[in-house]
């Protein structure tokens, strides 16, 4: 799958160092021009369904499991690869210079029925409920937290795959 961009989330990381990597899958399932997005109501911002694989997942196994926990829907279709984001992270892990994660965009379909989350406690704490929302509302929303001291540190992601996007599949 092609990269799309990388993001450097922290300065004078050693990118060529030890690293720390993750691999995430997220779902762009389409309405219309809305968009399946995941919404923290304590935050403001919307990000793609999706996170992290587990051992020995698949990439449509994570979708399907990643789907059904943030937004309670099954996954319908796992449709074929918008491209991949790979992000620099300061590393929590000691000895370590650097996190690299790197997300897989899929297109895919659901239901249409928001059922029972499953969410971690960090999702929990930030409120994240499923939305079907316009794509032009949701960039506007993610961009005007831009300003703000402390942003969630997907943010920039967000933007840059729902800019592309637009660009590209609209």
């Amino acid at each position: 799958m092609n990269i799309l961009t990388e993001i450097h989330r922290h300065e004078n990381l050693n990118i060529l160092g030890k690293a720390v990597y993750r691999t995430a899958i997220r779902g762009v399932a389409l309405r219309g021009r809305e968009l399946l997005m995941v919404h923290s109501t304590e935050v403001g911002d919307y990000k793609f369904p999706g996170g992290g694989m587990n051992e020995g997942e698949e990439h449509e196994q994570a979708l399907r499991r990643e789907i059904h926990e943030e937004c309670g829907m099954s996954l319908l279709h796992f449709g074929q690869g918008i491209g991949a984001v790979v992000e620099y992270i300061r590393p929590q892990e000691k000895d370590y210079d650097v996190f690299k994660m790197t997300s897989y965009y899929y297109l895919c379909e659901v239901d249409n029925v928001f059922g029972e989350q499953k969410l971690d406690a960090y999702e929990k704490d930030l409120g994240f409920k499923p939305v079907w929302l316009d794509i032009d509302e949701t960039i506007r929303a993610n961009k005007s937290l831009l300003a703000r001291e402390q942003i969630p540190g997907w943010l920039k992601r967000e933007i840059f795959v729902l800019e592309y996007i637009r660009q590209n599949l609209f």
